[in-house]
This record gives structure tokens, C-alpha cells and sequence, in this order.
């Protein structure tokens, strides 16, 4: 039985994409190619398309006897979707609807969702935990809650299991240099201050400081993209051992301000990164800092790259040999 990876072409999905094959498991990808990247994906069975497309997807569970989904494919720029929420509610609802309806049809009755921390929005307590309240401050955020709830309804009514994921900061790259981050608009901090280490940009924006914080700037909780990954992994082994559904928070339960990562990258790479101070940006929260507790105790979940360093040395790896990106 085989494992549907949906964006599986994009930053995380490659990752777990590799992650599943490292692990055995016979992978189908599914992607459009509108974020992410074909030379990404390592392995497994590969399809161009949409899931908005009913005769696509039809065609996708029809082919291979898919046991679970992983889904990531979504749209995820904080500042596009307060500037168009009617495409993130088109692109991240309708599709996860969508392929929500074919799994109730062809009887495949395990999800493990790609969420945010971006539910919760200013958060009113540090670290976040999953019960803290969950006000979304942008629409990503809101098209991510609102596939929350219909995941849970799905499970009332047609038995559908799930696992949400809420994110924090991604970052990172695979410990072999081969996959890694590559967006465009590159919005990520730590693949910017890259770039200007690279020599591909002039400078980083601090976007707003006067936040109250120590420095000024947002403090972010940054999580090794491997060790997301293995955290699905863990994820559906539970829904394929328990069949619970649950919610968990996944990050390192540290955070760093914008300025101490952008002094870190200066350390790793050994270039002067230089910066310019903007307004803030609608919608960011100042603090986001998990707690990572309840996947931990539950699932055993343990991050081997938690530290900031570590982290930015293998995005450091991949950028030095991918300085244009997969286009290298």
C-alpha cells in the first residue's frame, strides 16, 4: 500500500518525501509544480496536477492503493493572503475539500495535515500550547483552522483519522546537501540572509524594531525540516497503529529574535550580513514559541537538529552548491 504525498515537490514535502523512502515506504506524489520543484522529489511515483482537478484526482486513487495522505500542498505567504484571501480559501480549503470528498470515496480513512502556528495568532500565552485559544490574525492562518475543523467532522461523520501538524518556523536542509530550500519570492529569514551571504542580495530587511521583545524584532521558534518530517512519520504510525486523531504542536520550544539569526548566519557563513530596519508587516505576531511537550510525550518525538546553528549550517550546505536553486 502506498503513501500519498500531496506538494510533495515543495520545501517540506521533498523532505518528507525522502524521509518516507529512506523509510520504505512505497510513496505517490502528487504536485503541481506552481511552488515546488520536480528535481526535488528523490523517489516514489510522481504526478503533474491539481487537486482541484476531480478527474485527476480519480485517476491518482484509481492507479495506486493508497493507505494514507500526507498533505502539504497549499498556498502559505502570509502577506498574499491578507492581500488576496479569496485565492488561499480557493487554493487551501476547496482543494483539501476536494481531496477530502476522494478519500471518503475510495475509502482511505488516514490524514496527516500540514498546519500552522499561524492558527493561533497573537498568541496570549508563551510557549504556545494546543489548547491555547486559536484566533488567526491573517487569512492563511484562517484557511488552516478552517481545514482543522472540517478534518475533525470528517472524522465524526465518515470515520476519516487525522493529524494535525501546527508549525512553527521551518528551516533548514537535508544532511546530504541534495534537497533544500528554494522559493520564489524567497519570504523565509534564513534563505534571505543566505542570499546576501551569497552575494545575491544586498541586504536583509528587518521588518519592524520596536516589537517588545529584548532586541525589538519578532522572535520565532525554528524547527530542522528533517525532523518535521519525522515527526509525520510518527504521526502515521500512530493513525496506522491507534487510529486516533489528534493535534499537535511542532517546533523547539526556543526562540530567536530576527537579529540573533541574522548574527548566527554572519558567524556560519563568515560574510557581513547587512540590513536595512522596515515597517512591520500586518499580521506578525511578535513572539511564536511552541510548546512541543504533547508530541514528545505521545509520540516519542524527539528533534535531533534543534540547534539554531546546526540548522542554519545545512541550509548553508545546500545554498553554497544550489546558489540559483534546483536551477543550479
Amino acid at each position: 500500500m502506498s503513501v500519498l504525498v500531496t506538494g510533495g515537490a515543495g520545501y517540506i514535502g521533498s523532505h518528507m518525501v525522502a524521509e518516507l523512502i529512506e523509510a520504505q515506504e512505497d510513496v505517490v506524489v502528487v504536485d503541481n509544480l506552481e511552488k515546488g520543484h520536480k528535481e526535488a522529489v528523490l523517489g516514489g511515483k510522481f504526478y503533474y496536477g491539481d487537486l482541484r482537478d476531480n478527474e485527476f484526482l480519480d485517476k491518482v486513487f484509481k492507479e495506486n492503493d493508497i493507505e494514507a495522505v500526507i498533505h502539504f500542498a497549499a498556498y502559505s505567504l502570509v502577506g498574499e493572503s491578507t492581500g488576496d484571501p479569496l485565492k488561499y480559501y480557493n487554493n487551501n480549503v476547496v482543494s483539501t475539500l476536494n481531496l477530502l470528498t476522494k478519500m471518503k470515496e475510495y475509502g482511505v480513512n488516514k490524514i496527516v495535515f500540514s498546519s500552522t502556528a499561524a492558527v493561533y495568532g497573537e498568541p496570549e500565552q508563551v510557549p504556545i500550547r494546543e489548547n491555547s485559544r486559536t484566533q488567526p490574525s491573517n487569512p492563511y492562518g484562517e484557511t488552516k483552522l478552517a481545514i482543522e475543523k472540517a478534518l475533525k467532522w470528517a472524522d465524526s461523520a465518515y470515520g476519516i483519522k487525522y493529524v494535525s501538524l501546527r508549525y512553527f518556523n521551518a528551516a533548514g536542509a537535508h544532511i546530504s546537501g541534495k534537497i533544500g530550500e528554494d522559493h520564489n519570492p524567497e519570504t523565509h529569514l534564513i534563505p534571505i540572509v543566505l542570499q546576501v551571504a551569497l552575494g545575491k542580495r544586498e541586504y536583509v530587511t528587518i521588518f519592524g524594531d520596536d516589537y517588545e521583545t529584548h532586541d525589538g524584532t519578532c522572535i520565532r521558534d525554528y524547527i530542522h525540516v528533517t525532523d518535521l518530517a519525522q515527526a509525520h512519520i510518527l504521526a502515521l504510525k500512530q493513525l496506522r497503529e491507534k487510529g486516533e486523531s489528534s493535534i499537535y504542536n511542532l517546533g523547539n520550544g526556543q526562540g530567536f529574535s530576527v537579529k540573533e539569526v541574522i548574527n548566527a548566519v554572519g558567524e556560519v557563513t563568515g560574510v557581513k550580513i547587512r540590513t536595512e530596519i522596515g515597517a512591520r508587516r500586518h499580521g506578525d505576531p511578535a513572539v511564536l514559541v511552541a510548546s512541543s511537550d504533547k508530541i514528545k510525550k505521545e509520540l516519542n518525538w524527539k528533534p535531533v537538529y534543534n540547534d539554531l546553528r546546526t540548522i542554519i549550517e545545512t541550509a548553508w550546505k545546500w545554498h553554497k552548491r544550489h546558489p540559483d536553486g534546483f536551477k543550479s
